[in-house]
């Protein structure tokens, strides 16, 4: 028989997850599958329960979460010999990939896409030694979403980011930074840095407009040293998607990264604290099979 675990965050959706929970369930029994329920009380169980799946050579594992628990299933399938396929129901408040790959937002009609059992292969990024599926940034503005609480996120949800990243400017520190890329090397005073796989960052559909989540490739934006009005201009084209060829941003494809700076900044991945500079950015392409439309 099939096997399928359920890797569920009671918290995510509102509290939502629980009440999802049976209809989920129901469906993938439905569908022939012997079902495990993991059910997350701390950081990083979510990444145990899914290399727990990999070594037992579960089928399918299903996130029902928000983005932080997709982010801890990734970083426990990555570069396991035995990969499950991944099911998503999106309960969190930006929920990224999800929209990168037009599963539903609305949990009910998210499960009717693990009823087509369809499957697409797409690429994940590995950073130093973790994983991320949507975007990693640097700079204040992206460490800045750090302090983001759980009730704003709820009151606001991806516009809560964005508010807390304006904030920032106040102060508006540049930072010197030196980038590794497939075609060479950029360097120069930035307030931020991307780098994504999907075209949504931070619930926003156009930032990154021409990436695919198969193409194997980071799109990668440093937006330059500006005064505060124009920063905010080109915020402004960057949620319409017309930044890409604005004077103030770079614009690189790539299917590996370096970034180095001697300022002592954390990265952003996937909404989530990560590693400090220097950082190593590695596409992983194809490297896992999620049930799509």
């Amino acid at each position: 028989m099939k096997r399928a675990m359920i890797i569920m965050n009671p918290s995510s959706g509102k509290e939502e997850a629980e009440k999802n929970l049976p209809h989920v369930a129901e469906t993938l029994q439905k569908q022939g599958f012997d079902l495990e329920i993991y059910l997350t009380e701390k950081e990083c169980d979510a990444l145990q329960f899914a290399r727990l799946a990999c070594k037992h050579s579960f089928d399918a594992v299903i996130s029902m979460g928000g983005d932080g628990t997709l982010n801890e299933i990734i970083n426990g399938l990555a570069e396991q010999e035995h990969r499950p396929s991944l099911g998503i129901i999106p309960l969190g408040t930006v929920n990224d990939f999800a929209r990168a790959l037009h599963i539903p937002l609305d949990s009910s009609k998210a499960v009717e896409v693990l009823k087509k059992e369809k499957l697409r292969t797409v690429d994940i990024c590995k950073v130093n030694n973790k994983y991320f599926l949507n975007v990693l940034a640097v700079g204040e503005i992206a460490e800045a979403s750090f302090s983001v609480s759980a009730q704003q996120k709820t009151l606001l949800g991806p516009l809560a980011y964005f508010m807390e990243g304006i904030k920032s400017l106040t102060s508006k520190q540049a930072f010197h930074v030196r980038l590794q890329h497939d075609k060479g090397a950029w360097e120069g005073e930035v307030l931020l840095i991307l780098a994504a796989l999907t075209n949504s960052v931070g619930g926003f559909e156009k930032i990154a407009p021409d990436a695919k989540v198969d193409d194997g490739l980071l799109k990668c934006m440093m937006i330059k040293d500006v005064s505060y009005l124009q920063f905010i201009k080109l915020v402004k084209a960057l949620l319409k998607g017309e930044h890409i060829n604005d004077p103030a941003v770079e614009y690189i494809s790539t299917s590996a990264l370096q970034i180095f700076s001697s300022h002592h900044l954390k990265a952003n991945i996937d909404g989530d604290e990560g590693d400090r500079l220097p950082l190593n950015l590695k596409v992983l392409p194809g490297h896992l099979n999620i049930y799509v439309l």
